[in-house]
């Protein structure tokens, strides 16, 4: 079957649209080819328009833990509609969901809802600067906190794969308020605050990376953060953007048994509408106008919809058993990928943390940024293509999470099992 109908499309939208898509790592230049146009979902399937369907590993790059077209969440906003799309003013619906995400992550206690995960932590780190009254922020070589000026430095994501400098079009001076220390290196951190403690406002960090492919935290790597913070009186925020109900249905704070100042969530909080949020310690929130003089607004934040569909979410995930099943689920893939890369001989490795795994090729192991940038990316973009041939849609760039759902069956684990151990056989006998 031919995808002529996705490259008509996408010839139509270079035309009208920069590059062709509304965001970078949309247009497969990581892996070359042209992007496939997505028609619709259901369950673990995605199909594009020219009739392909494909086991689905991206889930829209993680919000949609119980896959595409959720009957409950479909449902729930069916009826939301019904009663108007967005008001302007505040909706009960609103305080049931700030409720139930101070309940499930106790660091919580007062949480502001904003649309994306780039407002987010755009708005924590403004807010931790205004508290401490310092300038600069610590974040990690390869950590990715969306696009707001300063933190595109040393950015993962779809910065690492199209290669991009790390900030162009940033004044240099916002760029020079961030400092980049290395992920799983505290002794990075502790170099930076020596030498400059005194004007370090906060430590922004993915407590498990999802932007430079998964990388977790070594053993005591978050703990020592929050020691450090608190000798220096600087900020911790967490961004669970993407492990925020992900990783467990407290975040990856619960997890780990840490408690940030602040924390950024994202994706699954909107059940696949555009949804986020940022909070923490009333003492540090309630410098958020209207109480204090911290700005933030948006004319749709806590839009009734996407509120709708987050809080459908989290209460199907705080049903019994539903981590145990994700987990098992990524040890699945993870141990089946791994029994075909020792089959055939192939070196790389596999990093995991509950439902979402990323595949290195060309290394023995990944815990930073540099590691993962010594993987083999011409052997992903064969891999990423093959497995597109065989009914798999991976995500087109050796820098991104895969996504278990659970929609996903072991029907489809294992269909993707085999079909890497196809694309393995010939790829060595090539």
């Amino acid at each position: 079957m031919s995808s002529r109908r996705s490259m008509r499309l996408y010839k139509r939208a270079l035309k009208k649209i920069p590059g062709g898509v509304n965001s970078p790592v949309r247009a497969w230049k990581a892996v070359g080819g042209f992007p496939r146009f997505v028609e619709r979902g259901a369950a673990a399937h995605i199909f594009d328009v020219d009739g392909r369907k494909y086991i689905d590993f991206v889930g829209s790059w993680g919000p949609l833990i119980f896959g595409h077209a959720c009957p409950e969440v479909v449902a729930a906003v069916k009826k939301g509609i019904m009663a108007g799309t967005t008001f302007g003013a505040s909706t009960e619906l609103e305080v049931r969901l700030a409720e139930l995400v101070c309940r499930l992550m106790p660091s919580i206690t007062q949480l502001r809802l904003v649309s994306s995960g780039t407002e987010a932590a755009m708005s924590a780190i403004r807010l931790a600067r205004a508290f401490t009254q310092r300038q600069k922020v610590i974040k990690f070589d390869g950590c990715y906190h969306g696009h707001a000026d300063g933190l595109l430095v040393k950015a993962g994501s779809g910065i690492a794969t199209l290669g991009l400098p790390d900030s162009p079009g940033v004044p240099p001076g916002f760029a020079r308020e961030t400092l980049i220390a290395r992920f799983n290196n505290l002794d990075s951190v502790d170099r930076l605050f020596t030498r400059h403690g005194g004007n370090v406002a906060a430590v922004i960090v993915e407590p498990v990376c999802g932007n430079m492919g998964v990388i977790a935290p070594k053993k005591g790597f978050l703990s020592g953060l929050q020691k450090i913070t608190r000798r220096y009186d600087a900020l911790l925020i967490f961004d669970e953007v993407i492990t925020g109900f992900r990783v467990g249905l407290g975040g990856a704070q619960v997890v780990y048994g840490i408690a940030p100042d602040l924390t950024c969530l994202g994706k699954i909080l909107g059940g696949g509408l555009p949804l986020a949020a940022f909070g923490g310690r009333r003492d540090i929130m309630d410098l958020l106008a209207p109480n204090g003089p911290v700005y933030q607004a948006g004319t749709l934040s806590g839009n009734p919809l996407a509120v709708i569909a987050g809080l459908t979410t989290l209460k199907l995930l705080s049903r019994r058993d539903r981590y145990h099943l994700l987990e098992q689920m990524g040890k699945t893939l993870e141990e089946g990928f791994r029994n075909v890369l020792n089959k055939y001989g192939m070196k790389g490795t596999i990093n995991r943390v509950g439902s979402m795994l990323t595949l290195f090729f060309g290394v023995d192991r990944v815990a930073s940024a540099a590691e993962a940038r010594q993987c083999n990316r011409e052997q992903f973009a064969r891999f990423f293509h093959g497995m597109l041939a065989r009914g798999i849609y991976l995500p087109p760039a050796p820098f991104e999470a895969m996504f278990v759902s659970l929609a996903h069956k072991k029907a489809d684990l294992q269909e993707t099992i085999s079909a890497f151990d196809d694309w393995a056989a010939e790829e060595t006998q090539g």
